[in-house]
């Protein structure tokens, strides 16, 4: 009987130290783990989330977009660019727009659109927060995309700036013919 017990304290020991409990924050909920990406994890970033994106284009009725080197580079710059000035915008810092950033990496296409975040999200739950939006939305669904560029910055402390760049190679040009409006 004594060693029946004993037997049974000691797995009940063994059990007790496999199980992990995750750290709490100060409201008493589950803290938040750090996002850490490391300079390996770029292409399978890039590749979860533009197979992501493309899941929720299908399931639309949108068409797939691929990755693009230029609007990569685009959205690296951005995301860098918005982490210097400490907010998440579509402007950078000398006044340049998408459209402007779109230009300098030579790229022929058309901008369709762009999104940015500024988080300790994960790629893929920071594209669940922008479909929760319609203005977001309807960026990252847009028929007229065929081009990808993504890409982030990852400031010391874990906070990730992150761009996405839509765009269509079909349509020369940065932008539609703009339909001008004077301002008073």
């Amino acid at each position: 009987m004594r060693r029946r017990s004993f037997l049974l304290g000691i797995a009940g020991l063994g059990l007790s130290a496999c199980s992990t409990s995750a750290p709490v924050g100060p409201d008493g909920l589950p803290a938040q783990q750090i996002y850490r990406i490391s300079a390996q994890d770029g292409p399978d970033i890039q590749f979860r989330m533009v197979d992501g994106l493309n899941a929720l284009r299908q399931a639309a009725g949108a068409g797939p977009v691929q990755l693009n080197a230029q609007l990569n580079a685009a959205a690296a710059t951005h995301s860098r660019d918005m982490s210097v000035q400490n907010r998440p915008w579509h402007f950078g810092s000398d006044g340049s727009s998408p459209i402007d950033r779109l230009r300098r990496v030579g790229y022929a296409g058309q901008l369709t659109g762009e999104t940015i975040s500024e988080t300790y999200e994960t790629e893929l739950e920071t594209l669940a927060a922008w479909m929760q939006r319609p203005n977001t939305r309807a960026v990252l669904l847009d028929p007229a995309a065929n081009d990808m560029g993504f890409s982030w910055f990852q400031e010391a402390n874990g906070k990730i700036w992150w761009t996405l760049v839509l765009a269509d190679r079909t349509r020369a040009g940065a932008v539609a013919e703009a339909n001008p409006l004077a301002i008073q």
